[in-house]
């Protein structure tokens, strides 16, 4: 029980104190400026392009996030783009910063646990990245409010917040990753680039060599076999999760993110929404892919961090 204690005021101290660097940092409000800037930008053309559709849409309020107008994409495209440089921003130098400075072994000689300390630094970008994301969607919600003159309905926020919590999720694998990196990796340049340079590959690259990969391997030739082999593939992505999963919960027509199957469409109306329990059921294996790659992640550093040498 003391020691149990004594951990969770380390974790308590860790967390704050990092909390405080992190929304204090000169670093962190280039970020924010980045995003915000960028995302509302995105959002501004997808409320001028959403005033020409019908007020009869059951889900207007949602497009605000999924509607793309050239050369903007949309909201959510921007966030996929831009909440990995976040994270990485964040993380990279989490570990091996202290290392640099020389004061890891000042903090571990006091009663702070080394996983305390990489929970609390985990925590506090967390925490740091969530707060950025729920004010940049508190204001999207309200320039829409304004903007569009349409109240959203309760369905349309209850899909909003879930797609808040999905992103999230999607900003805490790639912190985790960059946390991984700065134990790995004693010099905070090197773990920057090399998680800069595995985002790019597995963002832009990956999704685009997943059919070549499967066309040379997989040993058959039925189309659709070949399809969802691909598919598969490319979901090793958490930016092929996190789209799908936004596309199952922001577009309530959608029914399946893989091939289509004749038992599916039996009894279904071509274009009517699915209910949100119905569309949550259909982006939980990629919101549960998002949440096991943060934790496979984290553990992973864990592992790397507690074999690591502390010198004074």
């Amino acid at each position: 029980m003391r020691r149990e204690g004594s951990a969770l005021r380390g974790l308590g101290v860790v967390t704050l104190k990092e909390l405080s660097d992190h929304m204090t940092s000169a670093r962190m409000r280039v970020l924010e400026w980045l995003v915000v800037l960028v995302a509302l930008a995105a959002v501004y053309a997808a409320i001028t392009q959403v005033r020409d559709s019908t007020a009869e849409d059951p889900f207007l309020f949602l497009r605000l996030f999924t509607t793309a107008r050239d050369p903007l994409p949309s909201f959510t495209a921007f966030l996929g783009f831009l909440v990995p440089l976040m994270a990485i921003g964040l993380g990279f130098d989490a570990v091996n910063g202290e290392h640099s400075r020389r004061t890891l072994s000042r903090i571990l000689s006091q009663p702070i646990y080394r996983d305390a300390l990489l929970f609390g630094k985990f925590l506090a970008g967390l925490a740091t990245l969530s707060v950025s994301l729920v004010v940049l969607w508190l204001i999207t919600i309200g320039l829409g409010l304004i903007m569009l003159g349409v109240p959203p309905g309760a369905e349309e926020m209850a899909r909003a917040f879930i797609f808040l919590l999905v992103t999230i999720a999607y900003a805490g694998v790639w912190l985790a990753l960059a946390m991984l990196s700065s134990i790995v990796f004693r010099s905070a340049a090197t773990a920057a680039l090399v998680t800069l340079g595995f985002w790019l590959f597995i963002t832009l690259i990956w999704p685009a060599l997943s059919p070549a990969i499967v066309t040379a391997f997989v040993p058959s030739n039925d189309e659709a076999t070949l399809v969802i082999a691909a598919q598969s593939l490319a979901r090793l992505s958490p930016s092929v999760l996190y789209a799908e999963a936004v596309t199952a919960i922001l577009h309530p027509a959608t029914r399946t993110l893989g091939p289509v199957y004749i038992s599916q469409l039996q009894g279904a109306v071509m274009g009517s929404p699915l209910s949100l329990w119905s569309s949550v059921m259909v982006a939980w294996p990629q919101i549960v892919g998002l949440i096991a790659a943060s934790i496979l992640l984290f553990v992973g550093g864990y592992v790397a961090f507690q074999r690591q040498e502390v010198r004074a």
